[in-house]
Parts: C-alpha cells; sequence; structure tokens
C-alpha cells in the first residue's frame, strides 16, 4: 500500500464533504456521495447490456445485418475509449462538476438521437455521440474519491461504489429483454433517457465541486503532452492498468458474447439473459463488499493476491467443465460468480495503486485507465468474441487466457516495484 502524497491530510471517510465553490448545496456523506458515483457509472452498462437482447428486433425494424447491428456497439465502445483519454484531464483544467453536468446533457440528446433512428447509420452516428459522453461520470468518479479519500478510505468508497453500481449489469439485459418483449427496442432508449434527465437534475442540485480552481492545471496542448507522457512511458502504470482492463475482459468476452451463445448454446431467450447476467453480477456485489470489509486490514497486495485465486480458479474450471461435457444450466454460468468476484477483489487496490503513481494529475491517470479498459473492450467486443462465440469451450479459454495474462502483469509489476524501491528516488518512475 503506498501513501498519497497531497498538500492537507483527506477528509475523514464518514464526514459530509462540503463542496467548495457551491456552499448553498447541502453537502453529501460518503454513502450519498457512493451513490451518486454509482449511478453515474451505471450510464455505460445500460447503454451496453440494455439493448443486447434487442438486437433481432434492430436487425428487423432497421433493415439491417448482425453485423450492422454488432458495429453499433463497436462504435460506442471506441468512442468511449477515445474520449476517456480526454474526460479527466478536461475535469483536472475545468472541473469535476461542470464535465459531468456537460456529460450528461449531451448522452441526454444522444440517447433520445438513437430512439428516434430509422437507419443503422443513424443509430451508428448516435451510438459514437453516447460513446464519447457515457464515460465522464465513471472516469470522473474515480478522481472525486481520490480528491476527497486517501488509501483504505479511498479503497472502502471505491468498493462500496461498485457494489452499489453492479445493480446495473444484473438488471439491464433482463429490464431490456423484458421492455423488447412488451413494447419495442425504441423504448430501452427512452428508459435511458428518462434515466439521464433524473440523473442531471440531482447532480445539478447536488454533486459537489471537489477540485477548487487553485488546484486545477492548465489547459494548453504542451502540458497535455507532458502530462501523457509522463503517464504512457510509465511500465509500472501499464502493468497496473493491464491488471484491471484484462480481468474485465475476461468478463466482457462472455458479455458480448452473449446475443450468441444464449440463444445458440443454451437455448434461452432474450428474456432469460438473466442466466448469465445475474450469477456475474451477484459476484461483483459480494467481491465489492468483501474489498470494503478487508480494506485497510490487510495489503492491497494480499488482497489483489486472493481475488487471483478465485479469477484463475474459476476460469481453470469453466475450461475444464466445456472439456468433458456440453454447455449447459446452470454449469456454464456458475464459474462466472467466482470470476467476478475476484475481479471485485483485484480491481480497487490495483485502480488506486495505479492513479497514486501521478497524485497531481488523477484525472488525466483516470482517463488512461478507462482507455485502457474501454480499448480492450472494444477489441473484444469487435473482433475476439465473434471469433470465439461459435464455442463455449473457447470463450472459456479465452478469458483463462485473459486473467492468466493479467496475473503476470501483477507480478512483474511487484518484481518491478521492488527493483524501484532500491534505486535512487528520481528513477522511481
Amino acid at each position: 500500500m503506498y501513501p498519497t502524497p497531497s498538500a492537507q491530510p483527506p477528509p475523514d471517510p464518514v464526514t459530509p464533504v462540503p463542496p467548495p465553490s457551491a456552499s448553498h448545496m447541502a453537502p453529501l456523506g460518503a454513502a450519498a456521495l457512493a451513490a451518486t458515483l454509482a449511478a453515474l457509472a451505471m450510464l455505460g452498462p445500460f447503454a451496453v447490456d440494455a439493448y443486447l437482447p434487442a438486437f433481432p428486433n434492430i436487425e428487423a425494424s432497421l433493415g439491417a445485418s448482425a453485423i450492422e447491428v454488432q458495429q453499433s456497439l463497436t462504435l460506442y465502445l471506441l468512442s468511449f475509449a477515445g474520449m476517456a483519454l480526454w474526460h479527466g484531464a478536461l475535469s483536472d483544467t475545468f472541473g469535476r462538476r461542470n464535465l459531468i453536468l456537460t456529460s450528461l446533457a449531451l448522452f441526454a440528446i444522444a440517447t433520445l438521437g438513437c430512439a428516434a433512428a430509422h437507419t443503422v447509420q443513424y443509430l451508428w452516428a448516435f451510438r459514437v455521440m453516447q460513446g464519447v459522453t457515457a464515460g465522464g461520470g465513471v472516469v470522473i468518479g474515480r478522481a472525486i474519491i481520490r480528491d476527497l479519500y486517501s488509501d483504505a478510505p479511498a479503497a472502502r468508497l471505491l468498493s462500496l461504489v461498485t457494489m452499489i453500481f453492479s445493480i446495473a449489469p444484473a438488471i439491464a439485459p433482463v429490464l431490456g429483454g423484458w421492455i423488447v418483449k412488451l413494447l419495442d427496442w425504441r423504448a430501452i432508449f427512452l428508459f435511458l433517457f428518462g434515466y439521464t434527465l433524473v440523473l442531471l437534475a440531482f447532480c445539478y442540485r447536488r454533486l459537489p465541486e471537489t477540485l477548487p480552481p487553485h488546484k486545477r492545471q492548465p489547459f494548453n496542448p504542451r502540458f497535455l503532452a507532458r502530462s501523457y507522457g509522463q503517464i504512457f512511458r510509465s511500465p509500472l502504470f501499464h502493468m497496473k492498468a493491464g491488471v484491471v482492463a484484462l480481468n474485465f475482459a475476461g468478463l466482457f468476452l462472455f458479455i458480448t458474447a452473449a446475443p450468441v451463445m444464449l440463444p445458440r448454446h443454451l437455448h434461452l431467450g432474450p428474456d432469460q439473459f438473466g442466466w448469465l447476467y445475474i450469477p456475474s453480477v451477484g459476484g461483483i456485489f459480494l467481491g465489492a463488499l468483501a474489498a470494503n470489509r478487508v480494506a485497510g486490514k490487510i495489503t492491497f497486495a494480499r488482497q489483489i493476491g486472493i481475488g487471483f485465486c478465485f479469477l484463475l480458479g474459476a476460469a481453470l474450471c469453466n475450461v475444464a467443465y466445456h472439456l468433458f461435457f456440453p454447455p449447459a444450466l446452470p454449469w456454464t454460468v456458475v464459474p462466472m460468480f467466482f470470476y467476478t468476484f475476484g475481479m471485485s477483489m483485484v480491481a480497487p487496490g490495483a485502480t488506486l495503486l495505479a492513479m497514486d503513481l501521478f497524485p497531481h494529475i488523477r484525472g488525466t491517470v483516470a482517463s488512461c485507465q478507462s482507455f485502457a479498459v474501454t480499448l480492450l473492450g472494444a477489441l473484444v467486443a469487435g473482433v475476439i468474441a465473434p471469433f470465439l462465440s461459435h464455442s463455449v469451450l473457447w470463450l472459456a479459454c479465452g478469458q483463462l487466457a485473459f486473467t492468466a495474462t493479467a496475473l503476470c502483469l501483477w507480478r512483474v509489476s511487484r518484481f518491478y516495484r521492488g527493483r524501484l524501491a532500491r534505486a535512487p528516488a528520481t528513477m522511481a518512475r
């Protein structure tokens, strides 16, 4: 566990944080702040998972092929990844609250456009606009946590956000399946539009600004280039960001393959996607709860090690089962619970350790982390999942390869950090 240098000690995690620039607002306590940040982070899962069961309906309604509808997801993820590089940097300059409010307003417009799309090309365009704006909450939310809390309190709050946020991936595909069965695929986007408007109104009234003007960074090309160069030249950043990205890719491989895997291999309908999502999200929730309880009691290194035991064990069991047996319920989906449990144990520590490498530009670091996760997710959705989705065994092998690579990166980062600790301080990055 690495302490974060700061000009003053962070607030106590149970003390409400008053907004520095909006004294008329009632302060948010830690639990309320976690709920707000989780609600912001939920936009991403709702925008991805809720419309997956509606792919066949979108194909029929817009006269598009399955590949063209799949591309709407790939374009969303690519635009999300590209803009994720800028959300944090812009918030380091203009403030966290301003960027979140702007992102929510533009996301609402894009969502309404998706609901009104009459060709797949229009759907692509508005999905790109959604991707550009959806990452504001999840990227800036991490920076807000790091603005206010340090070490174990930050880990506890981050895991609490994950616990609340995990509701979205569980209910999004189930809700989307029921909406498309009872109404129409456009109603999925109308529901998301209403959710965004409610969130925008609440954030306008209650979300504090956590980065006062005197702590903001200049917005100029030279400073940004220097900041990004500093981050991307850091081997430790790539290793620690890669740990989170690769573990998530192991989950996202099954999520993006679900429209093919569940109907073809498990013979499930669009309103039965919960067979995959509920165990996955149950693991995310309980893993985050476990991470919350052990924060400050054990080191980040030990917590991450425990998480990898679950990750590798689940992936190996998944491969072993499908080597000898055909896909079947519940055995095909049970390993996902233990995989996501381990993923939630690993993610808070690895995320905070990466952000602590550059405490003066945490927003930019958060952007780079989200960029890595989403870019790999786009590669999974656009290339790897379609290639592997014809076989559940191949999907399980892909998941094992992702998490094994993540473990290798973690072990190398520990060795590399140990070497740097023995080197002069000027070589620490």
